[in-house]
């Protein structure tokens, strides 16, 4: 078995009196996709935010490479990181969001190398060599030099795995990434995910998209109402879903 990346102990989270995460425990190993399927509302990208402390957990913890992400318990009682060092765990896992969020004043290449350059403090020259290495990659080393505005929803969000990429992250978190963009766009940039993940990159996924779920994830995750009703390798769950609730998902979203 491979090392462990990740491991969620109990985790839960509330706003306010909506408690959205009732106890999640799940452990994510080295080189391994998960992804993660159910309807709205049940907690997927909540869980998400709170592997890399965007949102604070209220409860129980998540260890990434050993270490408790964002805080530490100090005395009995749970204490933040200082910023710094958690800006260094965030740095070590890339996020791709369902909006692009790329810089719109920088091009295609200034987007990729700005976090290598600020945050790491690589050399200028050899950013913009990582950059179009990473550019090229995805499949845009032609559009390096355009801005975002030029280019389809589709390239856009290619630039933005490019840009995560670059800060050389251990895991990778995708927040549906295809769900802002146009049917036809969708593929290219499930093609991309895909190469990374035959690459070995350790991956979890949050999506709609049941094809690439099947076809690349090595387990899938039902979850439900807060909770993680059922996993399993992709054809266990799609094939013979053991919990009526999974059944009754698949059943409204495959046809």
């Amino acid at each position: 078995m491979a090392e462990p990346i990740i491991v969620i102990e109990g985790l839960k989270k509330s706003f306010g009196k909506l408690e959205v995460l009732k106890g999640i425990d799940l452990t994510i190993r080295k080189g391994e996709v998960v992804v993660v399927i159910g309807p709205s509302g049940s907690g997927k990208s909540t869980l998400l935010r709170c592997i890399n402390f965007l949102e604070q957990p209220t409860a129980g913890r998540v260890l990434f490479h050993g270490e408790e992400v964002g805080q530490r318990l100090v005395g009995g009682r749970l204490v933040p990181l200082p910023e710094k060092v958690l800006d260094q765990q965030r740095a070590r896992m890339g996020m791709v969001f369902q909006r692009f969020n790329l810089f719109p004043h920088m091009t295609a290449l200034e987007n990729v190398i700005e976090a290598p350059v600020q945050v790491r403090r690589m050399p200028r020259a050899e950013a913009e060599e990582l950059g179009l290495r990473l550019l090229r990659r995805v499949g845009l080393a032609d559009k390096a030099s355009q801005y975002p505005n030029f280019l389809s929803g589709g390239q856009q969000q290619r630039v933005a795995i490019a840009r995560a990429l670059a800060m050389e992250p251990d895991v990778m978190l995708f927040d549906e990434p295809t769900s802002a963009l146009d049917p036809e766009l969708v593929g290219e940039v499930l093609q991309v995910m895909q190469d990374l993940a035959n690459d070995g990159m350790t991956m979890v996924v949050v999506t709609h998209e049941m094809g690439f779920a099947r076809e690349v994830g090595d387990r899938v995750l039902f979850m439900d109402g807060g909770l993680i009703v059922e996993e399993g390798p992709p054809e266990q769950i799609f094939s013979e879903p053991r919990h009526p609730r999974t059944r009754e998902f698949l059943s409204k979203v495959l046809h």
